[in-house]
């Protein structure tokens, strides 16, 4: 056991020397002193893992030995122990960062627990999630190795994302290494999956399917409508379902969680294919038939998600809708200010639609500049990336904003991302799409195998622009390299974070109601 080292600051410190004698027997070893000003020459002179403070000592007080040792130690964990319980000692002790507040009359065992509770929180709490994480492990692998649905899907990719979280905050994180290796199977058995029956769902009316990414919008927003009340929809492009745990937290500050659904983005996993499908509530077939002047094909130069605020009007229009709407896509930060200002006159509208592309930049980022990706080296910093910049974005400010006037928040996504580590070669034409996960065009030619090919468009409600047009899709961690300058191309982009393919982490996405706490 590691040894700590305890100092206690107590006027009438003979008293507790049964307390003492208990914590000693316990390991810990422990230095006494009679005053608040001894506590402080102390600080000063040696190193302690934790102190006991008196507020009561005549003198220089509990409060103001604690503001001094603030001063000089600013990390090391106070503990007040005080007969008084005036309210506003507490407040004041609180305010000045204790690590924990213990009312006379004391037992030792209530010291012992908190020492314990201060000074080895991370290593029980480590012990207790491996320990539990190894007891679901094998509930894991057998939920997925079974013949399951979408839901239960749903699911183990939830569990999965529950303990990369929690091992991720233990001390060595020695289960990591496990987790990654289930991740990786049950990501083979989803692909498995969504070859089986990603077909199914868009052709076979009689089959169980999840909510896709056209069903959105009429399902989780439309019926949110209410007259009189604005609600926001926010799409946070390219937000994974990790990535969200760590931002709600924040958000449950202000508001209730109604509803924390996922649902199933379509193919491709990118935005102008799923982001166009969620806004215009058609899939990419028919919005190339029925709307050639909004849809731009991948034979096209122009951008892809242009014309999303048409296709929110037509989606509208097709439900009888005639409300009052506002769309505002967010690429900067100028303008993420501008959408605060314009906050008060957005509550005269039914339904204000909000497009942040944050995420999205930083995973592009990450994969062209040298810093970014060193600062995000893996999914822990990815998150961790992700919500610095929400901490400190005006996107949060929004929130709190519409959280203070009473309105309610529908949040989502249009697809996840994954972080892509095998090459898998291909060959096609000069026309075909650049995707690394995905590929649309003519003549492909690939090993079969580790990708899942719609050889029929129609088949997957995707458009055809010739009669010999196919995609191809990468599945697990795999990205597609060009035989052409291919030892360049993969080291280029091997453990970059790409999307348009198949992975539970961009195919399963959250949707999220939430209503203010006010």
């Amino acid at each position: 056991m590691q040894k700590f080292n305890i100092l206690w600051a107590d006027d009438e410190i003979d008293l507790l020397k049964p307390h003492i004698l208990f914590l000693e027997q316990k390991g810990y070893d422990i230095v006494t002193v009679n005053s608040g000003l001894d506590a402080v020459e102390k600080v000063e002179e040696e190193n302690f893992d934790i102190i006991f403070l008196d507020e009561m000592m005549p003198g220089m007080t509990g409060l103001e030995t604690l503001q001094q040792i603030k001063i000089l130690k600013p990390q090391v964990p106070v503990v007040m122990i005080t007969k008084s319980e005036e309210e506003h000692i507490m407040d004041d002790a609180i305010g000045g960062k204790i690590a924990d507040y213990l009312i006379k009359p004391i037992n030792p065992n209530q010291i012992f627990l908190s020492v314990k509770k201060i000074l080895q929180n991370k290593q029980l709490i480590s012990e207790r999630t491996n320990l539990s994480y190894q007891q679901d492990f094998r509930n894991i692998s057998m939920a997925y190795n079974d013949a399951i649905d979408h839901q239960e899907w749903t699911e183990i990719y939830k569990k999965l994302v529950y303990w990369e979280i929690e091992i991720d905050e233990t001390e060595n994180k020695s289960m990591q290494e496990v987790l990654e290796t289930q991740k990786t199977e049950a990501n083979a058995n989803f692909a498995k999956f969504i070859k089986e029956n990603y077909l199914d769902w868009l052709n076979d009316p009689k089959v169980s399917k999840p909510v896709l990414s056209h069903q959105v919008m009429k399902k989780h927003v439309f019926p949110k409508i209410r007259e009189g009340k604005p609600l926001f929809f926010v799409v946070i492009d390219n937000l994974r379902l990790d990535q969200w745990e760590v931002i709600e937290p924040l958000l449950s500050e202000y508001f209730v969680t109604t509803s924390d659904d996922l649902y199933y983005s379509i193919l491709p996993t990118t935005t102008a294919y799923a982001r166009n499908a969620l806004f215009s509530g058609m899939m990419p077939a028919d919005m190339a038939r029925f709307h050639p002047d909004l849809w731009e094909g991948e034979d096209t130069d122009e951008g892809k998600n242009n014309r999303e605020e048409d296709f929110l009007r037509v989606n509208l229009k097709r439900n009888n809708l005639p409300i009052k709407t506002s769309y505002q896509k967010i690429l900067q930060v100028s303008q993420g200010k501008a959408v605060l200002e314009q906050f008060t006159n957005m509550l005269k509208n039914d339904l204000n639609v909000l497009v942040y592309n944050f995420v999205d930049m930083m995973s592009h980022a990450r994969t062209d500049m040298k810093m970014i990706r060193e600062l995000a080296p893996d999914e822990s910093a990815y998150r961790s990336l992700t919500l610095s910049w929400f901490t400190h974005s005006s996107l949060f400010e929004l929130f709190k904003r519409i959280a203070d006037v009473g309105a309610e928040v529908v949040i989502t996504t249009d697809h996840g991302t994954k972080r892509v580590n095998k090459p898998y070669k291909i060959i096609g034409d000069r026309n075909v799409t650049t995707n690394l996960r995905y590929k649309q065009g003519k003549n492909l030619n690939f090993e079969s195998g580790k990708v899942f090919e719609i050889a029929k468009p129609e088949e997957a409600k995707l458009p055809k622009v010739n009669i010999s047009t196919s995609y191809v899709f990468a599945v697990e961690d795999y990205f597609f390299a060009y035989p052409n300058n291919y030892n360049y191309y993969v080291n280029y982009y091997k453990d970059t974070f790409q999307h348009g393919g198949v992975s539970l982490e961009e195919v399963i996405v959250p949707i999220i109601h939430m209503s203010p706490k006010k």
